[in-house]
């Protein structure tokens, strides 16, 4: 009986919305598509013994049926269908405005990806910012979706937080506050080979529910991690891990330049939360020079927003010693790249795009680890991206907009190697001193910083 017990249990925790009745929930499907609206590309959609159908089609943009009503806070659940050849979603607090991109639907999609990537239930914002949580992030998600079968979505909005479950599995964890409501549209993806058209996508037990959501919550995985887009603010999940602000968004508390004994007097520029290096002769360390951390970090995971002009360079430096070069020249530290690839000459520099962005400079080339055959996830220049740098114990990683793009092992033979044969190799034990600054660089371009966050591990 005990047995018994345990597994209704663990099936009422997989199923929480078992315990509700039906009539607490709002069905969005109804008996036919009147409530709905066809937006953007005109693939086509049938309804049929409480199924939605869409259906691929080939000159077309991506097509979405929309609800005609409009959602702010809300737990949503629907099941899906698809081929495994297709990309769907499911957009959330989604808008079209003809004064924004001729009207195109933008807005928060849920991801429904039956390819090698396994980016199901991950956050994709349409026509906007890309990816907000792609699944590399939270790996234990990636197997959540069932190719060849239905699968169940279980999606909540509450004010700025945005969580997925897929089949039970809590997927994402998202915080982000630029858009707090719009409608839920039905995604059939735009498609170039004809051997695609037709392909079908079924939704089917689509509901929602608006009040009383408290009822219809969900327990969240503590090991899934958050990503946060708030600006210049940590989430309470943030700040139970950990995390505090490396830079607050409105003063140089805590900063310094890297060869002089304050912040350097001009070039950089706070404004609108936003801390910027403005753009001198495109050189290195010859304008207002580069800014440190005055605290000095050994095992820490670092977190960077940052925003590049046309053909910029610049960089994020670690373990940080401003005392090995006083004179002209650069800081000497280990570097994550910022830079242009398209557009600046040192990206055909080095060793097989060793100075290219998200690589270890001059010592080791970022390539996607996340997800193999992908390439390096940069989100274009004049648009934010996301560096991430974690140490501990000496194993390093660099993350560009949450995909890893370069590992090592700080004390081994190979990085040594690396060092000897590298623009750094007359600096004795480069890259493994215990501690060291977190370094943000002039390199005569402008490049933009915010939402530096820091915890040590």
């Amino acid at each position: 009986m005990t047995m018994i017990k345990g597994l209704i249990s663990i099936f009422l925790i997989a199923s929480p919305s078992l315990l509700y009745g039906q009539d607490q929930w709002k069905n969005l499907i109804g008996k036919d598509l009147s409530n709905w609206t066809k937006m953007g590309g005109s693939a086509d959609y049938k309804f049929n013994d409480g199924v939605i159908t869409g259906f691929s089609k080939l000159k077309t943009p991506n097509t979405f049926l929309t609800t005609k009503d409009r959602y702010a806070d809300f737990v949503l659940e629907y099941e899906v269908y698809l081929d495994n050849q297709m990309n769907s979603g499911v957009q959330i607090r989604s808008n079209s405005d003809p004064n924004y991109r001729d009207g195109v639907v933008y807005g928060y999609q849920v991801e429904i990806d039956p390819s090698d990537r396994r980016f199901s239930a991950g956050i994709y914002d349409e026509q906007r910012r890309m990816w907000l949580y792609p699944i590399s992030r939270n790996p234990k998600a990636k197997y959540a979706f069932k190719v060849g079968d239905w699968n169940t979505f279980h999606v909540e909005a509450i004010g700025s937080s945005l969580n997925v479950w897929l089949n039970g599995i809590h997927c994402t964890r998202l915080v982000d506050d630029q858009t707090a409501e719009g409608f839920i549209g039905l995604q059939v993806h735009s498609i170039v080979k004809k051997e695609l058209e037709g392909v079908e996508i079924k939704w089917r037990n689509i509901r929602i529910a608006t009040s009383n959501l408290e009822d219809y919550t969900w327990p969240k995985d503590p090991e899934v991690p958050q990503i946060s887009y708030l600006i210049n603010q940590l989430t309470e999940w943030e700040i139970s891990r950990g995390w505090r602000l490396l830079w607050d968004g409105k003063t140089t508390n805590g900063w310094k330049g890297a060869k002089l004994d304050g912040f350097p007097q001009s070039g950089w520029v706070i404004k609108d939360g936003t801390l910027s290096v403005l753009s001198t002769d495109r050189s290195e360390s010859t304008g207002p020079g580069d800014i440190i951390t005055e605290k000095t970090y050994s095992n820490f995971e670092l977190e960077v927003e940052f925003k590049i002009t046309e053909g910029a360079n610049s960089g994020i430096k670690y373990f940080v010693d401003p005392n090995l070069n006083k004179g002209e020249g650069p800081t000497i530290g280990s570097e994550y790249q910022i830079l242009d690839d398209k557009k600046h000459p040192d990206a055909k520099g080095g060793v097989k795009g060793n100075r290219t962005i998200a690589s270890l400079y001059d010592l080791i080339p970022a390539d996607n680890l996340s997800v193999p055959n992908r390439g390096k996830q940069f989100k274009g220049v004049g648009r934010w991206n996301n560096g991430r740098i974690i140490s501990y114990n000496g194993k390093v990683e660099h993350w560009l907009n949450y995909e890893k793009t370069v590992e090592y092992d700080r004390f081994s033979q190979m990085f040594k190697s690396l060092v000897a044969y590298s623009k750094y190799a007359d600096w004795e034990n480069f890259g493994q001193w215990p501690s060291g600054s977190i370094l943000l660089q002039d390199h005569g371009n402008e490049v933009s910083f915010r939402n530096i966050k820091i915890r040590e591990l």
